[in-house]
């Protein structure tokens, strides 16, 4: 059995990184041979197989043939008489066609490793055009290796306009688009994945509501960015430098989707942008079916975003009714999600990136307190119904207002 280490193994041990996951090609054998030899069979498009001992991936080598629109439409060929070099053609980028072999040595023939030291995206054929999901691939590479320095090819940003203007981006599915979404959420640079995909023109057909938020500008006094697309990347910057968790960092990006209805004759003002935007996050989260955990988050912070950012202005009940929209004063609740999404927010702007955001700890010493409240007397009275509610909330108003007054001490 002949085996190559390939993809991204071979490209991040050459860039120095950690290897997260060793995928291999195996040339000369069979389905048949490699079930003989031990092989557990789990590709369902191609044939994938899982090595007995260590688990990690076997593919066999294969060529591509398209057939028909979209990212499924090819006909696999994988057989013997397939070579390394046509497995590897049909790679995306040179630098994720690169072979080693057990012993260490590369096998690199569309120059790969040239494109590493020049830090360069490039395609290896034009059948990259064929399989749409690769736009959103590069994208997410910028997202990933922006940091070091990577650019994109023109001829590959040419190519990926081109596959646009054909439609081919059209043919995404859902599930696809999602998938990759979260990955280019986990990456070092989230923003990249975004700014790619609008430099090619995919941003419009892919996440519509993020594109038609740039060009559209808010008050320089609050936003010396201006342009609310520009500002929703920044956020996202900014929550992945705060939190890890990708639902922050969804939230952070979509939380001013309702800036792009507000009236021509009102900007650069978007008066009610945090409850108009609902609609179009739920409609944005049903296409993409975004798990419930993004989507509650996203539509907390994009209603109460504004609520936190003037938490010192707030009366006690506005305060409690907000910390008890976001339910926290339960024992299970994302308050701390909710505070990092608004603080990403408060700090994605340009020249407030490094301003503290004591709101947060308002927010939270004012939600500690209400949930403190001692109720037994309410709840062994004779008030039934929404009257307790309402005794109880009573209490927990009482119980913010004394954290407000003691922030009002520390603020003068």
């Amino acid at each position: 059995m002949k085996t190559y280490l390939v993809g991204g193994a071979v490209r991040d041990a050459l860039l120095g990184l950690p290897v997260q996951e060793r995928d291999w090609v195996v040339l000369g054998e069979t389905p048949e041979s490699m079930v003989e030899q031990g092989f557990r069979p789990v590709g369902k498009d191609f044939p994938v197989f899982l090595h007995p001992d260590n688990h990690e991936e076997y593919a066999l080598a294969r060529t591509e043939r398209k057939t028909a629109p979209g990212y499924k439409g090819f006909a696999i060929h994988a057989e013997p008489d397939v070579s390394l070099e046509q497995d590897l053609i049909r790679r995306d980028l040179t630098i994720n066609a690169i072979a080693m072999t057990p012993d260490g040595q590369l096998i690199d023939p569309y120059g790969g490793q040239q494109d590493l030291a020049a830090r360069v995206f490039r395609h290896i054929s034009p059948a990259f055009a064929e399989d749409p999901v690769r736009v959103l691939r590069v994208a997410r590479f910028a997202a990933r290796y922006q940091h070091l320095g990577f650019t994109l090819a023109a001829e590959t940003h040419a190519l990926m306009q081109s596959m646009v203007a054909a439609g081919e981006v059209d043919a995404l599915v859902p599930e696809r688009v999602w998938a990759e979404l979260v990955k280019a959420l986990s990456e070092p640079t989230p923003p990249a994945f975004f700014y790619t995909l609008r430099q090619c023109g995919a941003l419009t057909k892919v996440f519509p509501e993020l594109d038609n938020l740039f060009g559209v500008p808010q008050p320089a006094k609050y936003h010396p960015e201006i342009d609310t697309g520009i500002h929703s990347l920044m956020c996202l910057e900014q929550a992945a430098l705060l939190s890890k968790s990708l639902e922050v960092r969804f939230a952070a990006l979509v939380h001013d989707l309702g800036k792009a209805l507000s009236p021509k004759q009102n900007l650069p003002h978007h008066y009610g942008h945090e409850k108009a935007g609902l609609p179009i996050l739920a409609a944005m989260c049903e296409r993409l079916r975004v798990p419930n955990a993004f989507k509650s988050l996203a539509a907390q912070v994009m209603q109460y975003h504004v609520h936190c950012h003037k938490a010192f202005a707030l009366r006690a009940a506005t305060l409690t009714d907000t910390l008890a929209a976001l339910n926290a004063f339960k024992p299970q609740n994302s308050l701390h999600l909710f505070l990092l999404a608004c603080e990403a927010d408060a700090k994605g702007r340009t020249g407030f990136e490094n301003t503290p955001y004591p709101q947060a700890e308002l927010f939270r010493q004012a939600a500690a307190a209400g949930a403190a409240v001692d109720t037994c007397a309410i709840l062994a009275s004779t008030l039934q119904g929404p009257e307790i509610g309402a005794a109880i909330r009573t209490l927990r108003i009482t119980a913010v207002a004394g954290v407000i007054k003691q922030w009002a001490a520390v603020v003068e």
